[in-house]
């Protein structure tokens, strides 16, 4: 199969979006396909206003074109909202062709957040972004259900995966000095990831957050208490987790949160509001809380077993969640060819 990926979302940019359509297209790749990304890099981009790792494409539509052409593609999944999504979106429909897309953020939450966009503008908008496409892949059955409720349709499921070779429970000794228990936050440092709840909390020990972007000067200076390590990679963000006793996830954005998943492989419990990821993620296993009291969910994840975590981690793969995408996939006019397909 030759599959086009046309994301806005793409590397440098370092979050659970990128991650997951990186390593899907990786694990294709592996099987056989060929996977061509457009993204804003191969363009001319614009900052996002607050954002300056965040670029969007500017004017893509004439090169699109060109680069479509020289994919030749079988089958075309747009992944974001964005100028490039927007764009392909209308080439395929020009053309005639079908295609798949993704529900990966609460965009009408986050565009209340950050730009106070009402959320009877958005809802709208993404609702008619998303009524072209001939399947609109989702993470979560709760968010299946909200998103049917907004009047969504052909709506696919697709789950997420984590690499356990990488994290996995390890020395707990990535904050020397810090008092126990450790309670951590990874991910971007944004106004819309809703960081400031988890600091507000009156919790023993220490808060630790991962990470780095546009609200982190703010913060740090509203809870100098807390410790800020910036961006952990690779080993590094593994002995983070592996070393916290509790990782916090106070998003009421994110569809899914990947990041819950690194954190349950390298052993250590998850606290989060009663939001579709986290409940999806957790599930009945007793590795974390859910509650709409954060702070009630940080204290209870404590006593969380350990090697429970890790188990619930591991059943969930990168060669799984590949699978489940490419089997959803639709041609372009006629059927795609079988493969990695048949393990999904």
């Amino acid at each position: 199969m030759r599959l086009l990926l046309v994301t806005d979302a793409w590397t440098p940019q370092v979050n659970g979006v990128v991650r997951t359509l990186s390593m899907v297209a990786e694990t294709l790749k592996r099987a056989g396909d060929s996977v061509t990304v457009i993204s804003p890099d191969r363009f001319g981009s614009l900052a996002v206003p607050g954002e300056p790792g965040l670029r969007l494409a500017l004017f893509p539509r004439r090169r699109l074109a060109a680069m479509v052409e020289e994919a030749r593609p079988d089958a075309v999944h747009i992944a974001t909202e964005g100028p490039l999504g927007w764009s392909m979106r209308g080439l395929c429909r020009q053309r005639g062709w079908r295609f798949t897309t993704a529900f990966h953020t609460r965009f009408p939450d986050y565009l209340a957040a950050r730009f106070r966009v009402p959320l009877a503008w958005s809802w709208p908008v993404l609702r008619r972004f998303h009524a072209a496409a001939s399947g609109t892949f989702v993470a979560t059955e709760s968010l299946h259900r909200e998103l049917d409720a907004q009047g969504f349709g052909r709506l696919r499921h697709w789950s997420r995966g984590v690499d356990t070779a990488l994290f996995q429970p390890g020395a707990r000794d990535a904050f020397p000095g810090l008092p126990r228990p450790i309670f951590l936050h990874v991910g971007r440092v944004a106004v819309e990831k809703n960081i400031e709840a988890f600091l507000s909390l009156d919790l023993p020990g220490s808060k630790v957050v991962v990470g780095d972007g546009p609200a982190r000067a703010g913060l740090q200076q509203r809870f100098p208490q807390a410790h800020f390590a910036g961006f952990r990679h690779g080993e590094a963000l593994a002995a983070a987790y592996a070393s916290a006793d509790v990782m916090v996830f106070p998003s009421r954005t994110d569809t899914f949160g990947l990041v819950l998943l690194e954190a349950l492989a390298c052993g250590t419990p998850v606290a989060a509001f009663r939001q579709p990821g986290p409940l999806t993620v957790l599930g009945d296993a007793p590795v974390g809380a859910v509650d709409d009291d954060l702070q009630r969910a940080c204290l209870a994840a404590l006593t969380a077993d350990r090697a429970a975590c890790r188990a619930r981690a591991e059943g969930f793969s990168w060669q799984a969640c590949a699978a489940q995408f490419r089997a959803q996939l639709v041609s372009l006019r006629g059927e795609l060819p079988a493969g990695l397909a048949a393990a999904g």
